[in-house]
Parts: structure tokens; sequence; C-alpha cells
């Protein structure tokens, strides 16, 4: 999820085994930035391999056998800076063993991988023993009704210096999660009956929703060698907003000239890796390969971002050339506001 909500999620939790009242705001510090670590991983860059980072990114760094290795790099960085003179003379309640330190460390920094798991991007949180990408789709990257009150509770529980505030942030948290698995089991239903009343046997498919909201869901299944995308608003009742479909990405059809040694065959699959596999060709771009299960608008397949392939560079003999990775900018005022009455009317 965002770093906010990392944070402040982390923070619940780190909060939450701070029994002395006054430790709530250092529990709060340590477990917000424990919290958000793992994100360093993006860091992890290259300026010839430009699609590096998405193999990098939620890999090690989440993996819940690197927790206590990475809540210890987070402890030592904490024990040097609140055990500092500057620090000690300002902050006496800062004054932890690095028992505790490590303690509220290794909560805040436990919490990520498994947050980020509940959304749809993708966490390896077996890594090294298995390179899967754990998606359970039941929360948006950017929920402010996760959020906001997280931080609300954590912020009481500093000012009033009572756990009890942190708990019910915990609790909160994990009970907002629990309920996306149920919103999850409608959307199942909505696309199957979708799929049903079109005469679709589906294959596979990939549910999630919206940003910042969880009941308006975007539904992509495969039937036939072809994704159909939708959207279903999920209230008091079910709603479909109609939306298109494309044909699923055949290598061998769509870039022909693209030998198979090539590093850009490689790099297709890397991505094809990252994305699970819905990979089609932009209808805007014939030589961009994008990840269908994100589009501004959860109707439509709008690519948001994918790889470019060139064939120039094939011509010429370029087999070690890399495929581009593209973001692709097409968020508008228009869009913006149709979104926002797929989520009100």
């Amino acid at each position: 999820m965002d770093p906010i909500s990392q944070a402040s999620f982390g923070a619940s939790v780190s909060q939450s085994f701070a029994r002395d009242g006054s430790k709530q705001a250092v529990a709060l510090l340590i477990g917000a930035i424990a919290g958000m670590a793992p994100d360093l991983d993006i860091l992890i860059q290259s300026s010839k391999d430009p699609i590096l980072f998405l193999e990098y990114h939620r890999q090690f760094s989440h993996s819940l056998v690197f927790i206590p290795f990475g809540a210890l790099i987070c402890a030592l960085l904490f024990y040097a800076l609140l055990h500092s003179r500057w620090l000690q003379g300002r902050w006496p309640a800062a004054k932890l063993s690095f028992a505790q330190i490590y303690l509220f460390a290794f909560l805040g920094y436990a919490t990520h991988g498994l947050l980020d798991a509940c959304t749809s991007y993708g966490t390896q949180l077996f890594w090294p023993f298995s390179n899967e990408r754990f998606a359970w789709n039941i929360v948006s990257i950017i929920d402010p009704l996760f959020t906001l009150p997280v931080i609300f509770f954590i912020a009481l529980a500093v000012y009033r210096k009572n756990v009890r505030y942190a708990r019910i942030a915990f609790i909160y948290a994990v009970v907002f999660l629990c309920l996306g698995l149920f919103q999850y089991q409608r959307a199942e239903q909505a696309v199957s009956a979708l799929a049903q009343q079109r005469g679709h046997q589906i294959e596979r498919m990939h549910l999630k929703p919206g940003f910042a909201n969880r009941h308006l869901w975007k539904m992509i299944y495969e039937y036939d060698g072809r994704y159909y995308v939708d959207a279903v608003r999920l209230l008091w009742d079910t709603k479909y907003i109609t939306g298109t479909s494309i044909q699923k990405l055949d290598v061998e059809r769509d870039f022909p000239w693209l030998p198979e040694n090539s590093q850009q065959a490689v790099d297709i699959e890397r991505f094809r890796w990252f994305s699970d596999g819905f990979l089609a060709v932009s209808t805007r771009n014939p030589n961009l390969i994008m990840d269908v299960r994100y589009s501004f608008l959860p109707n439509k397949i709008n690519p948001m971002w994918g790889v470019e392939v060139s064939k120039p560079q094939i011509d010429a003999g370029n087999l070690d050339v890399h495929a581009e990775y593209q973001i692709v900018r097409n968020l508008d005022d228009r869009t913006g506001k149709v979104y926002f009455e797929m989520l009100f009317n």
C-alpha cells in the first residue's frame, strides 16, 4: 500500500505492545518508519535494464524470512539515534533498551509484506523459496477509509498515553481488511454471473477494488483467447458497468519479427511474470505490451504502464537491447469525472 498506510499500520502494531503510556510516541516513531522501510527496495534500479526494478520491488525486503534481518537493521539505526547524547537530553521517554527497540522495529517491519499482499500488485512473501507473487486483492493500494481512522487512533494513543487506542487502530485495520474478503466474494459471484449471461466459460479471472474505495471493482476474465474487462458496483445491490475486451498477447502472432533469443523477448517474459500473464498489445501503440490489470477507469483497457519493443533495433541486429518500460499518463479531468460518476451514481 502507500507509505502513509504502511506507516500507520506498522505504528498501530508496535504501539499495541507499548504498555507504558509514555512510550507510545517512540513506539509510533519506530513502528511507522520500520513499517515503511521495506519499500527502500524501489532504489534498486538500473539505467541499462529498465525493468529490473519490477523484479526487486516487493521481493527480498518483503519476504517473511527477511523480517528478522530487516528489523535488526532498523533497530540498530534506531538504537544509535535514540541513545545519542543530543536526543537523550531532549526526549527522556526515548531511552529504550535494544530489546525494546528491536521488538517495536520487528512488529512494524513485519506488517509491511502482509499488508502489501492484500493489494493487487503482488508480493513475494516466500522468497527465496518461491518467486510466486501473492496478491489477495482485498484493498486498494490507496484507501482513505483504511488509513485515516488508523491515523486518528494511533495519534490519540500518543495524546492520551493509552495503549487501548493503538489496539483499537490495529483491530479496525484487521476488520477492514477481512471485510474486503466479503466484497471479493461478491465480485467473484458477479463476474461469474456476467460470464454466464454471455455464454462464456471463465478460464481465469482477476478481481480488484478500484482506486481509493472498496465498492467499485474491476473484473477481468479470460475466455477463448480474449480478456473481458468490466466494472461492478457492490453496495446494497449489484450494478454492472459494461466494459470491453481485448485479444490476449501472443508473441509469435503479434510480433513475428521478434527472435526468441533476443533480450526484448526475454523482457516480455519477465513482464509476463510480473503481470501474472495478463498482457495484451495496446490499441494505441502496436509496440506497447500493457498490463491489462491496471487502468484509470475499471471498465476500460487503457494502459497505465507496459514494455515497448523496437523493431528497428532487431532489424539492425541489436539482439541485446532491452525493451523499454513505459508509464502512460492518460489521466485527465474527464477521466476523473467519469470515475466519480461510477463511484456515486
